[in-house]
């Protein structure tokens, strides 16, 4: 997987948990956990693209790549374009956009998005897993993505719809999604020129962007659901399931 490279986008500034990155898990930041778990995948580089000093800091002391972007970005997406074409321009084919704040995924997960959308053909790809608690499928706080049909181990299948809530559920594949996400070097260029899109902004979801031109995102099947820290009760939880590991 020498053609692949993994960028995390992060900032302090997250509007329900200002400085997230930098809360402490089991006394090291969270940013932190999360570049060492894609540096475990053994994907290929890692990078943390940040507009922030104090992150960037953080991450060259404990022995990571960072890279400064703007602060204007709209989505992690458009921040990890930034850094693509700083730093990588030319030496990858493919690019992930890892989340910061899931410092409990698994690196076999990365590893093995990166192996489908290697041996596949579509513009982006992404995880999602089984939903566990039927309350999953309609908090607000946690995505679906639906699908055509049941997602299978070596599946990688094409979306339909990302959502946080929706009114009509009935005979829907539903999944969790994950945050995680491959971009070929051309989709990602092609998706940092499109507006923001009516239905990105409406449910504050960057994928949806991509949907409503058009790009085909294709999703494969995680056997697990890493947490994802929105606010100080999710910290509290994840850092209780970490020191279990």
């Amino acid at each position: 997987m020498k053609n692949t490279a993994i960028i995390i986008p992060t900032r302090l500034s997250a509007r329900r948990f200002p400085n997230k990155p930098l809360a402490k898990i089991n006394n090291i930041p969270m940013i932190i956990h999360v570049l060492n778990r894609a540096k475990e995948s053994k994907v290929g580089e890692v990078y943390v693209a940040t507009p922030d000093d104090e992150i960037f800091q953080v991450v060259k002391k404990n022995g990571g790549k960072a890279i400064l972007t703007s602060s204007d970005h709209n989505s992690g997406s458009d921040r990890v374009h930034e850094a693509y074409i700083k730093e990588l321009k030319n030496r990858v084919d493919f690019i992930i956009n890892l989340q910061g704040d899931m410092p409990n995924i698994k690196p076999d997960s990365i590893s093995k998005l990166a192996k489908l959308m290697i041996n596949n053909k579509c513009d982006i790809g992404t995880l999602a897993s089984n939903i566990i608690d039927d309350k999953d499928t309609i908090d607000p706080n946690v995505v679906k993505v639906t699908i055509g049909q049941i997602l299978k181990d070596d599946d990688f299948l094409v979306a339909k719809d990302f959502f946080r809530t929706k009114k009509v559920l009935e005979n829907e594949k539903i999944y969790h999604h994950l945050g995680c996400y491959i971009f070929t070097k051309d989709a990602l260029s092609r998706y940092v020129k499109l507006p923001r899109s009516k239905l990105e902004i409406e449910r504050n979801l960057e994928q949806m962007r991509a949907m409503e031109n058009n790009m085909q995102i294709k999703v494969g099947l995680s056997d697990s659901i890493p947490l994802s820290v929105d606010t100080e009760e999710d910290l509290e939880r994840v850092s209780k399931e970490m020191k279990i590991l």
